[in-house]
This record gives C-alpha cells, sequence and structure tokens, in this order.
C-alpha cells in the first residue's frame, strides 16, 4: 500500500506542471475542448474543421473531464495518466494470479519505471489509451486461458477481453482489434493448439463488442458520409502501405526506441526474451477424456498432452515480437507506436526477476549503473541541441534538470545494487524501479524550460488583451497546434492544410488558399490579427502590407492592423 501510494502521487503529481507542447498535446486538448464549446460530441473537429483520423473515446473522456474539472493542463491529460495507471494494475494482477505475488509486483515496478512507457503516460497522445485497453484484453485472455481457469473463469475473462478489444477500436482504430487476432491467430498455428478457439465465446464476445464499438462509427458515418473512406482506407491502409504521413523512418528504427524505452530493465530484458519461448508454464488442465487403452486409438504422449497446455509466456513472447515487427515494416513510424509491447515485456521481465539468481542479477544490473554515470557526464551537453528556434540560454536551463535526473538515476542504481549485493532482492529491485520512475519524471518535468519555443501558452498571454469577439485571426502559412487551446478559440487558415486538408476539401469557405488571399483580406476596413513565421513577416512587411506587431517569439510573431 505505501509503495501504490508513493506511485500514485510521484504518477499523477506533475500532471499540470508543464505547458501543452506542439504538435500532439496541443492537438488532443483542442479537440475535446471544441467539443465541449459546440457541444457537437459525435463529429470531432480540430479548428472547426472536421478531423477523422482517429476515433472518439479520448475526446469524450478529456472533454468530460474539462466538463468536470475545468480546461486545464492536468485535465487534459489525464486520460492518458488513468490509462497508463490503470495498465500498471492490470499488470500486477496478471503477474499474480499467472506466476504468483512477488511476479505481479515486479512486472508492475518495470512498467511503471520503463522509460518510454512513463513518458508517453504524461503526454497527451493517443497511445497510451490504445495500449491500457490492448494490454487489458491480453491479460484477460492469459487468465482467461490459463491452466486451471474453471469455465466461469474463462467466460468472464474473455468477455473482458471483448471489451478491451472494442475500446481498443474506440481509442485508435482498427489496430486495436487486428494486432491482438494476428499474435492469436501466429499462437494457434505455432501451438496448433485448435481447441482454444471453441474458448474464446465468439457469438456473445462478438456481440459485446460490436454494442461498444459499432454504435459511434455507425453515428458518425450517418452524419457524415465521407468518414468511412477517409478512416478506413485513408488512416489505416494508406498510413500503413504508403509515406502519405511522411513518418517514413528505416525497418531498424525502433530497435534503439526500443533499447532506450525499456531502461532500466534492458539487460534483464534480453535474458527474459531468451528463455521466454520455453518459459515455465502452470501445470496443464487435466484431459477432457481419459486416454485410450494401450493397444486402441493413436498413442498420446505426455509430451503431446503438455504441447497443448496453454504457455503464457510464449503467447507473450509471440506478442511483443509480432508488434514489434508490424510496425517496423510500417511506413509511418512515430516512438509511440510500439508501447502495447511494454505490459508483455513487463510480466516476461517480472516473472523472470523470479526466477534469477542473485548474483546474475546483480551483474546484469551492473551495466545500468554505467549507463547512469555515462548520462549524468553527458547531460550538459544536451546545449549542443539548440537552434535559432530554441536558443541555448534554454538548453542549459534544461540541461540543470537533465543532469539531476541522471543523478537520482545513477544514486538509485548504486542503491539497487548494494542492496541486491546484500540479497534484499525486491528491495533492490524497488530501488532500480523508483529511480527510473524518477528519472523520467524529472527529465520530462525539466523539458518546461524549452517551452518558451514548444509551446503557445506565454504568446497567448501576450495576445489575450488584443482579442475581440467576432475578430478574424489568420494562421499565416503555419499552424500552432497549442494557441486555440489556450486563447479558446479557432483560427483562419491561410495557405496551410497539413493534416486538415480533408476537412478543408469538405469546407473549402473556412481557409484562405494563397498569401495573395490573405493581402486582399488583410487591407480591408476592419479589426483582425495573424500569427506569422518571421520570414512570412518580412516577406509581407517587404511589401509594404500594414501590420503591427503585439506579441513575438523566435518561432512566431503575432501583428494587428496598425
Amino acid at each position: 500500500m505505501l509503495l501504490l501510494a508513493a506511485l500514485f502521487l510521484i504518477w499523477f503529481g506533475t500532471l499540470d506542471y508543464r505547458h501543452l507542447v506542439k504538435p500532439d498535446e496541443g492537438r488532443y486538448a483542442e479537440i475535446p475542448r471544441e467539443m465541449v464549446a459546440s457541444g457537437n460530441w459525435l463529429t470531432p473537429r480540430l479548428n472547426d474543421l472536421k478531423y477523422f483520423e482517429k476515433p472518439a473515446l479520448q475526446y469524450w473522456a478529456t472533454a468530460a473531464a474539462y466538463d468536470l474539472f475545468g480546461e486545464h493542463h492536468w485535465t487534459s491529460r489525464l486520460w492518458t495518466a488513468l490509462t497508463g495507471f490503470l495498465g500498471i494494475a492490470i499488470t500486477y494482477v496478471a503477474g499474480r494470479r499467472l506466476w504468483g505475488a512477488t511476479a505481479g509486483l515486479y512486472a508492475a515496478a518495470v512498467l511503471a519505471s520503463s522509460l518510454l512507457y512513463v513518458l508517453i503516460g504524461h503526454i497527451n497522445t493517443l497511445d497510451m489509451g490504445v495500449t491500457f485497453f490492448m494490454g487489458l484484453s491480453m491479460a484477460g485472455f492469459l487468465l482467461a486461458q490459463r491452466p486451471g481457469a474453471n469455465a466461469d473463469e474463462n467466460k468472464w475473462w474473455m468477455h473482458v477481453v471483448w471489451a478491451g478489444l472494442a475500446f481498443s477500436v474506440l481509442s485508435k482504430g482498427l489496430i486495436g482489434l487486428v494486432l491482438p487476432g494476428a499474435v492469436l491467430v501466429l499462437y494457434t498455428l505455432i501451438q496448433r493448439d485448435w481447441a482454444l478457439w471453441k474458448r474464446l465465446h465468439m457469438v456473445s464476445g462478438l456481440a459485446l463488442f460490436l454494442l461498444i464499438s459499432a454504435p459511434w462509427f455507425i453515428a458518425v458515418s450517418i452524419a457524415n458520409p465521407e468518414f468511412f473512406h477517409f478512416f478506413f482506407i485513408h488512416e489505416h491502409f494508406e498510413r500503413f502501405l504508403t509515406k502519405v504521413h511522411h513518418r517514413y523512418q528505416p525497418w531498424w528504427a525502433f530497435i534503439p526506441i526500443l533499447l532506450l524505452g525499456i531502461l532500466p530493465w534492458i539487460t534483464v530484458m534480453f535474458d527474459a526474451l531468451a528463455r521466454a519461448w520455453n518459459g515455465d508454464s502452470p501445470k496443464p488442465n487435466p484431459l477432457p477424456s481419459p486416454l485410450p487403452p494401450a493397444g486402441e486409438g493413436e498413442a498420446v504422449s505426455l509430451r503431446d498432452i503438455h504441447s497443448k497446455a496453454f504457455r503464457p509466456q510464449r503467447f507473450l513472447l509471440i506478442w511483443s515480437v509480432f508488434i514489434f515487427l508490424f510496425f517496423s515494416i510500417s511506413s509511418s513510424k512515430l516512438p509511440s507506436y510500439i508501447l502495447p509491447i511494454f505490459p508483455a515485456l513487463a510480466l516476461l521481465i517480472g516473472v523472470r526477476l523470479t526466477k534469477i539468481s542473485v548474483p546474475a542479477l546483480f551483474w546484469m544490473m551492473m551495466p545500468i549503473a554505467v549507463l547512469a554515470g555515462i548520462a549524468f557526464l553527458l547531460s550538459p551537453f544536451v546545449v549542443t541541441f539548440a537552434s535559432e528556434e530554441v536558443p541555448v540560454e534554454l538548453y542549459r536551463e534544461y540541461a540543470v534538470w537533465l543532469t539531476a535526473a541522471a543523478a537520482i538515476w545513477l544514486i538509485g542504481s548504486m542503491v539497487g545494487l548494494y542492496l541486491l549485493r546484500r540479497e534484499r532482492v525486491t528491495a533492490g529491485i524497488i530501488a532500480f524501479a523508483l529511480s527510473g520512475l524518477i528519472l523520467a519524471q524529472v527529465a520530462l518535468s525539466g523539458h518546461e524550460s524549452l517551452s518558451p519555443s514548444n509551446s503557445a501558452w506565454r504568446i497567448a498571454q501576450q495576445i489575450q488583451p488584443y482579442l475581440k469577439p467576432g475578430a478574424p485571426f489568420y494562421s499565416v502559412g503555419m499552424y500552432e497546434q497549442t494557441l486555440p487551446f489556450y486563447i479558446k478559440r479557432t483560427v483562419t487558415l491561410v495557405a496551410f492544410q497539413d493534416e486538415m486538408e480533408f476537412g478543408l476539401q469538405q469546407e473549402p469557405g473556412k481557409w484562405l488558399p494563397t498569401f495573395d488571399d490573405f493581402e486582399r483580406e488583410w487591407r480591408k476596413p476592419g479589426y483582425a490579427l495573424a500569427i506569422i513565421e518571421p520570414p512570412t513577416y518580412q516577406r509581407f512587411k517587404t511589401s509594404g502590407l500594414p501590420m503591427q506587431i503585439i506579441a513575438q517569439d523566435t518561432r512566431r510573431v503575432v501583428v494587428i492592423k496598425p
């Protein structure tokens, strides 16, 4: 309970500290804000334009948080943090039921301290939500099919699986169903366990799945006939098969992300993966019918019997490897895409930690302390990433945070090694986990140092006195994702489409396609504002367009008509 309380405070305590960072945090805070402002919770809109790239579940959850608690940084991130926290809880439950309380504790500690999982759990994106519901389905499946599960347990947990799949689809689309389904097919092909499909409760499960997931897709398609093609064809097949979203990276791009993201458990991960295929599993279920007497029918060996028993570790290994490879061959890549493998990896690492010898674990974790020391020495050099848009002064402040984070990581690692040397295994593992969790939280909190360049909060405060109801506000050649949330209104795009291209095709009257169109509108009588990138502002200034600067920073210039 003490560990749970500490985790709760550390996990949720920093949600309101940082300003929103572009692009994802601004986008996924603004869409729910517009839902609340318009009262239309059916059709998602970004900058008052139809936005069908993702389903609506997280938008609804965040909009509900706004309704209940107000529009704040912490309410915009609440769904992400809450699903991340619950993901740790379900990992504990699954590990405990499958391999015992110690394995459950270790698996939860691993997940709660893995660098990528902690970071994504505190950034407003959609990936943590789908990771939680896919993880819920995965855990439910393990518990439903585990040897020893009775009929009632199998039925209950399989319906948890189907519900989790439905909410996964409502979180981020078809991958919430396709990826777990593909893993199941691979597992049954490898294990030749066709009887497994008889325990899926397909009829009632599919009914529950459709009852949860289908209503919104049907309703939004009726209200917006163009939704079906864009969402299911463009956003799924074209995203995976083409470079339409300009997120192409080489096939190996996720390897370094995984190695860094699983810190501080990278060494144990390799050991756990190597042993997962033949890992121990619970005793197999009793045979449904007695063995045929000698001489009658085909002989059944004990090896055949055991091979048909459900193998949780093998399933988790297939889950991790397949999803990792799936996104590796995709033509669209973002670091957070591989997050759904982390609960599976945490369970594999957790059960391995219960079996590894103390001396072996000590030497496995020794490189982590070395890495922490290297991070401490290198953290001041983050200033080399400075640029005209993000000045060196901001990076110097960030370097202080990173140095402190690395120092905490190093101290925690040394304490963990000391406890392992004294054979206090659980305390040592908790020390490594706690230092990893705090490392991620401090490093992420320190990123606020860069917010003058990465967030529109400060510039929004400067322009608040100049905002007038009904006055046009043009966003020229750019779209600052975090600005509409802070000024509580949308803007008119000028010569810029990006992800709003589809919405503009549906409602072309809501933008100005060219700079010439903007100049004509700007020269008309009446008050107006505009936000422009510095080079574009210089172009307009050179052409003699009348503009008065009211706010500016390294990335943006905000002007009014003089």
